[in-house]
């Protein structure tokens, strides 16, 4: 039995000491605030500056790919 408590005591010494994990829930978080900021952008309605700016650049660059392909 101290065997095992030694083993789960050594176990979470390591994963305290670990950054990994923190790293990736650094970059979840970092997701979130870039989706909340795009929505709190454009939001429901889908009009203003921002839409109109992306809209068409996004066509451009499709018309341009479209025409690159054929």
């Amino acid at each position: 039995m101290l065997k095992y408590c030694i083993r789960a005591t050594d176990a979470m010494k390591r994963l305290r000491a670990d950054e990994d994990g923190v790293v990736s829930f650094e970059y979840v978080i970092v997701a979130a605030c870039i989706v909340a900021a795009v929505a709190a952008a454009f939001g429901t309605g889908g009009s203003g500056p921002i839409v109109d700016a992306l809209s068409s650049a996004i066509s451009s660059i499709a018309s341009r790919v479209t025409a690159a392909v054929a």
